[in-house]
């Protein structure tokens, strides 16, 4: 009740500050959506819209890039090139050819092709889905070197430049813990959620498990690259 009035009320002052005149969402906005529309003619006598389109979701029932530590923005400021790109590359397997054909502009008959492939080769279209729709958002450029990070990170074992990366000075290295790396580069939402991870096993210093919970820093962590590598699970790095 109170979320509809919310977002009834929001659209009403988007409209009066901004002019704005269209609410787009999923089809479960539409009731909130509209809501804003009556408020707006009732209070200003202003006519406003809304466009819903059917609810994406994935395999298992879930909203696309809902939750705080896996929204999907499009912007790059808010998640890196190569974060998106892995994004798509670990789709569901039944979920790999609706978007093929919902974020790609694959041919049908590609798409067709691809959805065939089975076992091991699934991962295949996965990689061409994650190519193509980064290439649409940004750039081919950033498709291209996001596959290869991914590629040196998870097949070769290397340590990629282009993996997300953090800065610091070596001289405010001693009042800089590892769980802030993790919380700065988006591995983890809180330095608790850090902690949780380390004692699941799930935290790794250049792929060698966290055990300490109050682990330092220090330069001779870096080695002769200065750097070092940190990692969330398997797929996040």
């Amino acid at each position: 009740f109170n979320y509809a009035i919310f977002q009834a009320y929001d659209f009403l002052e988007l409209r009066r500050r901004y002019g704005c005149e269209l609410q787009m969402g999923g089809s479960d906005q539409w009731g909130n959506i509209v809501t804003g529309i009556d408020l707006t003619r009732r209070v200003d006598n202003q006519e406003i819209f809304g466009l819903t389109s059917p609810l994406i979701t994935t395999a298992s029932g879930a909203k696309m890039g809902k939750s705080a530590s896996g929204a999907i923005w499009l912007n790059k400021e808010r998640l890196s090139s190569f974060d998106f790109w892995q994004y798509w590359r670990n789709t569901e397997d039944s979920d790999v050819e609706r978007f093929l054909k919902l974020f790609t502009e694959l041919s049908l008959g590609e798409i067709k092709r691809l959805a065939e492939l089975r076992g091991a080769e699934i991962n295949d279209a996965k990689i061409i889905l994650a190519n193509e729709v980064t290439k649409l958002c940004h750039g081919e450029e950033n498709a291209i070197n996001s596959a290869k990070t991914a590629s040196d990170t998870f097949d070769n074992g290397m340590m990629s430049d282009g993996l997300p990366q953090l800065n610091v000075s070596a001289k405010k290295l001693d009042a800089f813990s590892l769980l802030d790396a993790f919380v700065q580069l988006g591995l983890a939402d809180s330095k608790g959620a850090v902690r949780r991870l380390i004692r699941g096993g799930g935290a790794k210093l250049n792929n060698q498990p966290i055990i300490d919970e109050k682990i330092s820093l220090s330069i001779g962590d870096f080695g002769k690259m200065k750097k070092i590598q940190i990692s969330a699970g398997k797929k996040r790095h």
